[in-house]
């Protein structure tokens, strides 16, 4: 009995993840009839409605969290083009979203989707690691670790935020080191808008990191660090700054508490800031264990973080609801006349 070879790691490489373009079609019809439906298709509508509520709100910042994989999925362009357009002023996201997906398509990698009946065995042997259906080539991830690597090598040794880390990032690609134009790294630093990765090592960026550390210790010299308490002070200062804020959080963990907990940390401070007035969720997680990925919406009320007004968790995979949000908030067209936040700017020195 003749026995069929194994795929080799170019076959199995061969299907690019294409990025979902929200302008390229217009979702309002689909937006606007799911209106006049249940379940989760009216959750769904009322998510869009709240979020182009905040967009046209003249004194809202929009915040986006994000959490999973969704940018690998074909999710990328949805969140880099709400920075681009005016429709979002602050990110906040796991490292993963932002070093091993939205960087490492930036070096000019991509993502595959996965071909179905592979040993994961046999994944391992071709150095192909796999996001569910999705494939990376784990040969081109360690290149992204080796690039944060030479990035951090050639900055001043000090402790930085995730933030101002991931700035000097957008820094380095946009003077001509971007394989892939449009990167949402690069994207921000040109809008001037934030990108904060409270959990930043646990990423790419780590591997990367603690290497230059190593290296660095090793030769008796100082050498970069990442501030996680700086991250919390300076989000913190951008919402005491922005007074009326609005949250688009795709999944939930750390970024949804983190951008959560600032209305919190100001009170800390001695600062009565506003509850983040509109808030959508779009989350498969469960509330049966006591939580929701952090907790439900409603419940953030008790902690005085998120208002209950404009308030709708949408229980769907993101990537099956987030280009229908995002395309029908585009062509609704409240960005247009918007004034981008670029709240980068409140911490330059000088």
């Amino acid at each position: 009995m003749s026995v069929a070879p194994p795929n080799t790691k170019a076959e199995l490489l061969s299907h690019v993840v294409e990025h979902v373009d929200i302008t390229a079609y217009d979702a309002r019809p689909v937006i606007d009839a799911m209106r006049k439906m249940s379940f989760t298709s009216r959750d769904t509508a009322r998510a869009a409605d709240i979020l182009s509520m905040a967009i046209e709100d003249e004194a809202c910042s929009v915040w986006v969290t994000l959490a999973g994989s969704t940018s690998a999925g074909g999710c990328m362009h949805v969140y880099r083009d709400m920075l681009k357009y005016g429709m979002a002023d602050v990110i906040v996201a796991t490292g993963a979203s932002i070093i091993d997906m939205d960087f490492f398509e930036a070096l000019g990698f991509r993502h595959y989707q996965a071909q179905g009946g592979v040993d994961d065995r046999d994944l391992r042997a071709l150095y192909i690691d796999r996001i569910y259906d999705t494939y990376i080539d784990e040969e081109e991830l360690q290149a992204c670790d080796h690039a944060i690597k030479a990035i951090t090598d050639g900055l001043e040794p000090r402790p930085y935020s995730s933030r101002e880390f991931i700035l000097e990032i957008g820094k380095w690609l946009a003077a001509g080191n971007a394989k892939k134009p449009g990167s949402l790294i690069q994207t921000a630093y040109e809008e001037g808008c934030p990108i904060f990765c409270p959990a930043f090592t646990d990423s790419s960026a780590g591997f990367g990191l603690v290497k230059h550390q190593v290296e660095r210790i090793k030769a008796r010299s100082p050498y970069v660090t990442i501030d996680s308490v700086a991250d919390f002070r300076e989000l913190t200062d951008i919402k005491i700054a922005a007074g009326t804020t609005g949250l688009f959080m795709v999944g939930g963990g750390v970024p949804k508490n983190f951008a959560q907990d600032t209305v919190v940390c100001a009170e800390i401070l001695g600062v009565e800031a506003e509850m983040h007035k509109y808030a959508v969720q779009i989350t498969v997680a469960d509330v049966r264990d006591g939580a929701c990925s952090s907790s439900t919406l409603k419940e953030a009320c008790s902690w005085g973080k998120v208002d209950v007004t404009w308030e709708q968790m949408v229980f769907a995979e993101a990537t099956t609801v987030v280009p229908l949000i995002g395309s029908d908030a585009w062509h609704r067209g409240g960005w247009k006349n918007r004034r981008k936040r670029r709240f980068a700017e409140l911490f330059v020195q000088g």
